[in-house]
């Protein structure tokens, strides 16, 4: 099958993150609503990835890792799967993965933790071209969207 044009990428993508906002503006958390815009890729129907993310908002509900990133990490893990033949190069290469998404968010906002991001939104005015055309300004919904253009950079590097 042939590769995507731009402009059907460009298509893809947006609907990715029409999809994630959609699913936080029904109330499902940052986790769930990341796992949602890779529904289609994840082999995961939707009450699975419902249930998969539902214990990660919050923090998991600590205030720890944003559960934007916990969704991207796992996402990842899901679409990138590693050959567990030789599960401590698999292990190597899934955190190596985690920590690059990780550090990239953490440049974006400034912090990984959910209760930190709550209380500094100074990487909300660094808005990616996804956030201004869908006109994002509820916090939670700009990280998922970076979250989502995170998933799609590292996916994209790996191809």
């Amino acid at each position: 099958m042939p590769a995507p044009d731009t402009e059907e990428k460009g298509t893809i993508q947006m609907n990715r993150y029409h999809t994630a906002i959609k699913a936080h503006e029904q109330g499902f958390n940052c986790c769930q609503s990341v796992l949602a815009a890779f529904a289609d890729r994840l082999g995961l129907d939707e009450q699975t990835y419902r249930k998969l993310g539902s214990g990660f908002g919050g923090g998991a509900g600590t205030g720890e890792l944003c559960g934007a990133v916990t969704g991207a990490v796992m996402a990842l893990d899901l679409m990138l799967p590693a050959d567990f033949s030789d599960p401590v190069s698999a292990k190597k290469k899934a955190v190596l993965r985690a920590k690059r998404l990780q550090q990239g968010f953490e440049e974006h906002f400034g912090h990984l933790r959910c209760r930190e991001l709550l209380q500094d939104r100074s990487g909300d005015e660094k808005a990616s071209p996804a956030v201004k055309a869908l006109g994002l300004t509820n916090h939670c919904s700009v990280m998922i969207a970076a979250a989502v253009e995170l998933v799609e950079e590292l996916m994209e590097e790996e191809r």
